[in-house]
């Protein structure tokens, strides 16, 4: 499968992924085109699993589907920088070699036909990212590796802690549940401790309710999950699982950031079916309609709002292109850890220009008084201004060494 989609990049010329991501965008633009010429907004449910009787709802299919193209952009990221340290770390010389020179026996030879792996450069690229993947069984991996480490020019460095085993795209898939679990906790920790007006239906005005109702605490139906609290459970998640496999955190973050916008630019259209995370009333000409069983209380007569979610989803459309840029083009000019302070400022900065038209927000109260000020904006002003200092303080020390 992976030797077809490479054959297919290089006869199209651009990553698989840019035909998802435009297929995505096509096909989201379709659906708000058609609600605004019909007024009309899908069914939240997209189909009944049978027997089981389970609703599976196009919010949960923009989530996860988000996710996995960011994380499927986030690897093949990944896979260009494990080939690109592995191209400056082992001499054209050796990578060239035929496997023959490892005297392997035919039978083992195959194997390696079978992965695809024809030359020891082939073989040593593979076996520094996880000899285990190599489908060899225990025996002949140790017959392998003594072989490796008797052929002149392979340093045993690209055997036991290669270069390039850092970037393993394997890494995004393994540490991906990891993030999401972490990251789900984070959000509706965030949500709890933030709860919006709207919750009061639900018997919900404090933090303090929820532990008077603890089965509200896990009814993810009824109540929200907060980005900032999910950023930093993913965050949490990302390190835990890095410390565990001896890599690098904060370079892993620059990179799954760019995912993160990715899948933000997709997870958010599954409000669109929700209809919720709507703004104020408008008569734009590109305002949402949102049935009377969605409004919030206050607003029953309106039936026209901004489609606030569309507008989140289009900022961190460009918060990803910029990151993709930086990422593929501009990385030898970043230090490590800039391109997440630079996800956080965007997103911060969307936020606060978000909160300018979003309903339902949480205010701030500081020693009793309301500030008037969404709790969000509070929030993102914090990151946006953190982010800021710290990647300038960073630039000046950088400075100052040189």
């Amino acid at each position: 499968m992976r030797t077809r989609l490479t054959s297919l990049y290089h006869r199209i010329g651009l990553e698989i992924y840019w035909y998802m991501i435009a297929l995505g965008v096509l096909v989201a633009a379709v659906l708000f085109l058609n609600h605004q010429r019909t007024g009309l907004t899908p069914a939240a449910t997209a189909f009944v699993v049978p027997v089981l009787n389970l609703p599976i709802f196009w919010y949960g299919i923009c989530i996860v589907g988000g996710i996995a193209l960011g994380a499927y952009v986030v690897s093949k990221l990944a896979q260009e920088r494990a080939l690109a340290l592995f191209q400056t770390s082992v001499p054209t010389a050796v990578q060239q070699q035929p496997l023959t020179v490892l005297k392997p026996g035919d039978d083992l030879l195959l194997k390696f036909s079978r992965q695809h792996i024809h030359t020891l450069g082939d073989l040593l690229y593979r076996w520094g990212l996880d000899s285990r993947q190599l489908g060899l069984q225990p025996a002949e991996i140790e017959m392998v590796g003594q072989q490796l480490e008797q052929t002149p020019g392979v340093e045993k460095a690209w055997l036991t802690d290669a270069p390039w085993r850092i970037w393993y795209p394997d890494h995004v898939w393994n540490g991906l549940m990891v993030c999401l679990v972490f990251a789900v906790i984070g959000a509706r920790l965030y949500h709890v401790l933030t709860p919006s007006p709207s919750m009061a239906a639900f018997g919900i005005e404090t933090p303090w309710d929820y532990f008077r109702n603890p089965g509200q605490l896990i009814n993810i139906r009824a109540g929200g999950l907060g980005i900032y609290g999910g950023l930093a459970g993913g965050a949490l998640g990302l390190f835990i699982y890095t410390r565990r496999q001896r890599i690098p955190s904060l370079a892993w973050a620059d990179l799954g950031v760019v995912g993160v916008a990715l899948g933000q630019v997709f997870g958010r259209w599954g409000n669109f079916f929700n209809q919720e995370l709507y703004g104020r009333p408008t008569d734009l000409p590109w305002a949402i309609t949102i049935d009377q069983a969605h409004r919030l209380p206050g607003y029953e007569q309106f039936s026209r709002f901004h489609p606030a979610f569309l507008y989140e989803s289009l900022w961190n459309l460009l918060a990803f292109l910029v990151l993709y840029t930086l990422a593929k083009r501009y990385r030898a000019k970043l230090l490590t850890g800039e391109l997440t302070a630079l996800y956080l400022i965007f997103y911060a900065v969307g936020r606060i220009l978000l909160e300018t038209v979003r309903l339902d927000s949480r205010t701030l109260h500081l020693a009793g008084l309301n500030l008037n000020m969404a709790v969000a904006t509070f929030v993102s002003l914090m990151v946006a201004l953190l982010m800021a200092a710290w990647v300038m303080v960073r630039r000046w020390q950088r400075k100052q060494q040189h």
